[in-house]
């Protein structure tokens, strides 16, 4: 008898309570696998198809996500194999795919024992003829599993965000989006997507010129030209950017967390995003275009979804084995408006995470018992990031910091309050992007104007595939201090400038010591930090 029979057998009799049926499908009988190659006596062009790919989500202990897009009505199969390949599959019956979702289905599915890695593939099922699609394969790797003291294995994650922004495509002539191939051979546990997953506002055109005189000419498909108003545009963005070969590579082997910002939307977008006087935009109602923007992008997301998909979260947290938690912010949803961020008291104006997710993530970081606790926010804490002026003339800012150094006002209210709950847990370190270039900041309570918090690190990294920009200047409430940066000389360099930037993290689990890398287009190394687990 083979190995694991008797746990598929398990599996499948108590799956409905593990995994929730809902979110499972239903799990038939482990049979041999469906056979691997299409009818001989169809067409091609009768089955249904995968243009692109599977990708893997928000993997943890409970197992993780698969998902896949369809290009018409039907019915989702995930098989996992063993160490056998495929010949003995678990296969799971997933939704059915529907124009309502534009024929994307994800799949929650379970890490069975044995192998740290498995082959996993997905084919669909034609709704009407039963004809089967070809099978899209990828591998996924469990999370590590055992005691917070056990010795268990090594995790390495990889981060960053700014995907396509700026017109920078996909460009053919350089290999397309080369940094996603770059952090693929990093072989890393999964990617933490910090936002601007898209760039929604950003037309793609033909061509466009770069720095010493070069044309950078993008791959470009219908609806890119323009601003994505209608709900379908702002899915062919996600579209577009899964039609470069890196990016579905990637996919397939890495799983990711993913998280939003601006851009998926319209940039530097809050309740009161003005519209009326930009002529590229017919839609005006800000509240229509994040209606359909988080549609899409919830769709798109390979994130885990249960109940309605109009309350689905997109703050959670991912427990990845003893070693790791990761607390996935929203720091969109729940903002008041962007204003001059100087209210001396907290009310509407300054909610940024709002309250429910700021007492969440407090009490959740107080509970963890993971070794390290990722905060992972798709804006920094403590740099400046402007949004134009007010009707008075004021400094309007879109992230956190207010440019006034002093006590902590406005949406840095929520984050002394955040910063004194947690003073007494270890081992928190924050990530981020959305600034367009890399660096690593020090927050210092003794260089800080509110001090009543413990001192903690902060990296940022991106962009992937978009313009270069910066560096930002840093406010001195919570007491940052600058001890690594690069950013272009120049704003919006070309990805043909190289300042496009990943970041890595491993934790060694014999140490517990956890270490950051700050990489390059190539991979390279360009700043290092290893930090010691208290």
């Amino acid at each position: 008898m083979h190995d694991h029979d008797s746990f598929r057998r398990r599996f499948l009799f108590q799956s409905g309570s593990a995994l929730g049926l809902g979110a499972l499908g239903a799990a038939l009988p482990v049979l041999p696998a469906l056979a691997a190659g299409p009818h001989p006596i169809t067409a091609e062009s009768a089955r249904p198809q995968l243009p692109y790919g599977l990708q893997f989500g928000d993997v943890g202990e409970r197992g993780a996500t698969v998902w896949a897009r369809s290009d018409r009505p039907a019915r989702m199969w995930v098989e996992i194999g063993d160490e056998d390949g495929f010949r003995r599959a678990l296969r799971l019956r997933g939704p059915l795919a529907t124009a309502a979702s534009d024929y994307t289905a994800r799949l929650d599915v379970p890490l069975l024992p044995g192998p740290a890695q498995r082959k996993v593939r997905v084919a669909f099922e034609d709704a009407r003829s039963g004809v089967r699609s070809a099978w899209s394969e990828g591998r996924l790797r469990a999370a590590p599993c055992g005691s917070r003291h056990g010795r268990g294995r090594p995790v390495r994650f990889v981060w960053g965000g700014d995907v396509a922004g700026q017109g920078w495509g996909i460009n053919p002539e350089i290999g397309g989006m080369r940094i996603f191939e770059a952090m693929r051979l990093r072989d890393p546990d999964f990617f933490l997507h910090s936002g601007d997953t898209i760039y929604a506002d950003g037309p793609i055109a033909e061509q466009a010129q770069a720095e010493n005189g070069r044309v950078w000419r993008n791959l470009v498909a219908e609806g890119v030209h323009k601003v994505a108003e209608t709900l379908d545009e702002y899915r062919g963005r996600y579209r577009y950017n899964l039609l470069d070969d890196n990016l579905r590579r990637f996919a397939a082997q890495v799983p990711q967390l993913w998280q939003w910002d601006d851009h998926e939307v319209v940039n530097n977008w809050s309740p009161s995003k003005d519209l009326s006087a930009d002529p590229r935009y017919m839609v005006k109602d800000i509240d229509v275009l994040v209606r359909r923007a988080r549609q899409a992008f919830l769709e798109y997301s390979p994130q885990r979804q249960s109940g309605d998909p109009r309350r689905q979260r997109i703050e959670r947290v991912i427990h990845y084995g003893p070693l790791l938690d990761v607390f996935m912010l929203d720091m969109r949803s729940y903002r008041g408006p962007n204003t001059d961020n100087l209210q001396a008291a907290p009310g509407p104006d300054t909610a940024f995470l709002g309250r429910r997710q700021l007492r969440e993530l407090a009490e959740g970081l107080r509970r963890s018992r993971a070794t390290w606790k990722i905060v992972a926010a798709d804006m920094p804490l403590g740099l400046h990031v402007p949004d134009g002026t007010d009707a008075q003339g004021r400094p309007r800012w879109e992230a956190v910091a207010n440019g006034d150094n002093g006590l902590p006002r406005g949406r840095e209210l929520e984050f002394a309050e955040l910063l004194h709950a947690i003073r007494h847990v270890d081992n928190v370190v924050w990530l981020t992007a959305d600034v367009h270039y890399c660096a690593a900041h020090y927050y210092d309570p003794g260089r800080a104007a509110f001090q009543d918090f413990s001192p903690f690190w902060e990296f940022v990294a991106g962009p992937l595939n978009a313009g270069a920009f910066g560096p930002n200047a840093l406010d001195g409430s919570f007491g940052p201090q600058v001890v690594f940066q690069k950013a272009p000389p120049s704003p919006n360099a070309s990805p043909l400038a190289g300042y496009q930037f990943f970041g890595e993290v491993n934790i060694d689990p014999d140490t517990r010591a956890l270490s950051v890398d700050l990489r390059d287009l190539h991979g390279d190394s360009a700043f290092a930090k290893t930090l010691s687990a208290t």
